[in-house]
């Protein structure tokens, strides 16, 4: 039983931690040097992260600036930048690219504070759906007589105890991210 509830857990935490990698990448207005995370660049015939490739900094607010390493790679990182879902124009001078995140109307604040929702509401379905395995999980053992009743029913209760642990924290996630994106 302590099996089954530890890989819950663990399935559970890999969710929250999932939802969290995905807030990373949103942009916010801001410069975010993770908006870059998921795209690929074609280096030598390898896809490789933007990072892998160049040193990507904040330079101001707003700016972000990626130097490659071999300046051969630019006009790769800028397509790469053109065709993904950015919904950024990239500045190339010939040396470094520049990333300037126009500042986010209230319209299009309120269109990404949805998404973070839906997001966060995914990722509590997943979360009530590890449950309910898991609880499948303790009823077999109980039919199979490896575990008592008894047993199962305490075991049903750390896992619903788990379930409100991992719900509240995507709550929490959810609304200071909506609380960064909603700000100005």
């Amino acid at each position: 039983m302590k099996e089954a509830l530890k890989k819950c857990e663990e399935r559970m935490r890999k969710r929250v931690d999932h939802l969290e990698i995905e807030f990373r990448e949103i942009r916010a207005g801001r410069a975010n040097p993770n908006v870059l995370d998921k795209l690929r660049v074609d280096y030598y015939g390898a896809p490789t992260p933007i990072n892998g490739v160049a040193a990507v900094s904040v330079t101001e607010a707003r700016t972000l600036t990626i130097q490659p390493w071999d300046a051969s790679i630019l006009r790769a990182i800028e397509k790469a930048i053109q065709t993904s879902d950015i919904g950024i124009n990239p500045q190339n001078d010939g040396k470094i690219i520049r990333l300037v995140f126009p500042p986010l109307t209230e319209e299009k604040r309120k269109e990404i504070s949805k998404e973070i929702a839906k997001m966060a509401e995914a990722k509590k379905v997943h979360v009530r759906n590890i449950r309910r395995d898991t609880i499948d999980d303790l009823k077999k053992l109980k039919k199979s007589s490896e575990i008592t009743e008894d047993e199962q029913k305490k075991g049903e209760k750390k896992v619903q105890e788990l379930t409100d642990k991992y719900t509240k924290i995507i709550d929490k996630m959810t609304e200071e991210k909506q609380k960064e994106i909603m700000s100005i």
